[in-house]
């Protein structure tokens, strides 16, 4: 367990008004690694009665954003790409674990998988990240 990994986390998370509105959790926290979970709930549904896909979307893009913040170094998204693979149920658990496969200095690449609490792949995002300068903690 990376002890700056989860600091940076936690401010983040502070501030982090969308992935608390969702009710994302934060499970695990590493170098260039997260892995959060969400619930569906029934105002997630859109109208064919499965979870929106901007609400998964929106679950990737927070362990991309947690896993590219990890170091410390403020990062944004520069690109993000997301393959739907199954529909997620109201009520279903849905895990996003994120994995660096490239950080440089200035730019990375994330992928990040969505399952159900089946296990079952629901979505495989991609976010290609850019550090933008300064500390995700406001320290020099």
């Amino acid at each position: 367990m990376n002890h700056n990994a989860w600091r940076n986390a936690r401010v983040m998370y502070e501030n982090d008004a969308c992935a608390q509105t969702l009710g994302i959790d934060i499970l695990e926290m590493d170098e260039g690694y997260a892995v959060v979970t969400m619930t569906v709930l029934p105002q997630m549904l859109n109208g064919h009665q499965t979870c929106h896909g901007g609400q998964i979307f929106s679950l990737a893009d927070t362990a991309f954003a947690y896993a590219c913040n990890s170091q410390g170094i403020a990062a944004v998204a520069s690109a993000c790409t997301i393959d739907f693979l199954r529909p997620g149920k109201v009520g279903d658990k849905l895990t996003a674990t994120a994995r660096v496969k490239h950080q440089g200095t200035i730019a990375g690449v994330y992928d990040i998988e969505i399952i159900n609490q089946h296990q079952k792949t629901v979505a495989l995002f991609r976010g290609k990240s850019h550090r933008i300068g300064g500390r995700v903690t406001g320290e020099a």
